[in-house]
């Protein structure tokens, strides 16, 4: 900026970029209220220095709390704004703040927004005169999560590309990677980092897993005139002019890239499965089973379970009822009793320790945390550049993803800090630790049972101290009785 345009844009609404009242209805630009600077100004000890392009001097202007102490000529190029003593001004104010680590995580947070929405810039971030954050310019958007997040994270996601105007771009969750909490999780419209719940929506109702939850990373490119950024101070929230076409343009987008491509190249299983004068068999190719004759209930520690899909199974009960089984629920309620009481923990040193990239923000907490991993005989090492070395784990944890587990754990501990609310529960920090591990590990679908490892899941689970739901309080089993069940069929 000239010097002029510099001293200027220190004061309050002087910086908009709104030239007419139609102007607030079509915005093209990141922001228009041309409030920032002067606020930040007003609370800390500012120095803006600037040039405009092209030329090799420019102006240095010092304030104290908005008062203007110094201006003077500099050769510079661009603009460098720099706050210190944020609050000097209003101690009440600054005691509002968090530790210095946790508004640390908070900008972190921030800048990785910003990176995201803006990969072909580079963005560095230095904290204590180190450095926190390095990432340089990319060329593409799959460049800049590779940058961030590592390849093994993108890995596990799938890319979609819909529509023209509007239009959008995703990266997302593959089926069979989905988490325990709500972390990695954007929408971005038009560049700009918003909160959208028919959005959030759309991602959620197109995945089948209860109680999971996606990674999405959501770039949506929309004419400025049918989204009003307007509804928040924060910018955060929108209100669209026309939701159910967006809606739909997500929904559709995603279901089509999930499900359509892999869907058509399934073939039907071969099986089939007879017990006590009973048959299951396929139905051409259907994939549909029939019972073929009259099925008895009683009771026998020799008949076969019966899976339904991949994550259920049922078995007739001592009274001759009928109880069906969330295989995954169950393993996982096991295992979360197992790490809660310390029950076969033992870390086995690895003999290739496995390297594991994180987030900016999930390093800082696992690092700061190390000691809680240990107790779940977990033993990480820093290895720099928001890498780990995993030295050591539980031998139950063999064949888990440790990328997710320590991401889950990350998010966990950050909620737990402050207080982790689920289920009507508030979770020590032990307890959500304990569940995020539990839920990495337990039983996934796809992965069947054989008949005594379904029987041991069942002892194991009725040694449980709540063997009736999951840490997360969904239920681990269901059960009908012969009258439950004459009911159901309207017999008396």
């Amino acid at each position: 900026m000239q010097r002029e345009d510099a001293l200027l844009s220190l004061q309050r609404h002087t910086t908009s970029k709104i030239t007419n009242e139609e102007g607030l209805f079509d915005i093209k630009t990141m922001g228009f209220r041309g409030e920032a600077l002067p606020s930040i100004a007003s609370v800390s000890r500012l120095l803006l220095i600037t040039a405009p392009k092209g030329m090799k001097y420019g102006v240095s202007i010092e304030t104290e709390g908005s008062r203007i102490i110094n201006v003077k000529d500099i050769a510079t190029v661009g603009t460098t704004v720099e706050a210190r003593d944020l609050f000097f001004n209003t101690p009440p104010r600054r005691k509002f703040l968090k530790t210095d680590r946790t508004e640390l995580i908070h900008i972190v947070e921030t800048l990785t927004r910003l990176s995201l929405s803006h990969p072909h810039i580079g963005f560095s971030l230095k904290a204590d005169d180190l450095d926190m954050m390095d990432i340089p310019n990319a060329s593409t958007l799959k460049e800049r999560l590779m940058q961030v997040y590592g390849a093994e994270f993108l890995d596990g996601l799938i890319e979609i590309n819909s529509g023209d105007v509007p239009s959008f771009r995703a990266f997302m969750s593959k089926k069979d990677n989905l988490r325990e909490t709500r972390s990695h999780q954007y929408i971005f419209i038009n560049r700009r980092p918003v909160r959208e719940q028919s959005i959030t929506h759309a991602v959620y109702s197109s995945y089948d897993q209860t109680g999971r939850h996606p990674i999405f990373f959501v770039f949506l490119e929309i004419k400025p005139s049918m989204v009003d950024f307007n509804v928040h101070p924060t910018k955060q929230e929108v209100r669209f002019s026309d939701k159910d076409l967006i809606y739909r343009l997500i929904k559709e987008g995603i279901m089509e890239k999930l499900y359509l491509k892999t869907e058509s190249t399934q073939k039907p299983a071969e099986t089939s499965v007879s017990f006590s004068g009973t048959s299951f068999s396929e139905e051409g190719l259907s994939g549909v089973y029939r019972i073929e004759e009259a099925l008895s209930l009683r009771y026998n520690i020799d008949l076969p379970f019966i899976y339904l899909g991949d994550s259920f199974v049922a078995f007739s009960d001592e009274a001759g009822g009928i109880t069906l089984i969330d295989v995954h629920a169950a393993h996982e309620r096991i295992l979360y009793e197992k790490l809660l009481k310390g029950v076969n923990l033992e870390s086995v040193e690895m003999l290739f320790p496995s390297q594991v990239k994180l987030s900016t923000k999930e390093y800082m907490v696992i690092l700061k945390h190390m000691e809680i991993l240990r107790d779940f005989g977990i033993v990480v090492e820093d290895f720099g550049h928001e890498s780990l070395l995993i030295r050591s784990l539980p031998l139950a944890l063999s064949q888990a993803d440790l990328r997710g587990i320590l991401s889950d754990i990350s998010s966990v501990i950050s909620q737990a800090e402050t207080g982790y609310e689920t289920s009507g529960m508030l979770w020590s920090l032990k307890d959500a630790v304990s569940a995020s591990i539990a839920c990495h590990n337990s039983i996934r679908g796809k992965r069947l049972l054989d008949q005594d490892e379904l029987r041991a899941l069942l002892r194991d689970l009725n040694d449980t101290e709540h063997p009736e739901t999951c840490p997360h309080g969904r239920p681990t089993r269901v059960s009908y009785s012969l009258d439950d069940l004459k009911k159901l069929f309207k017999r008396k």
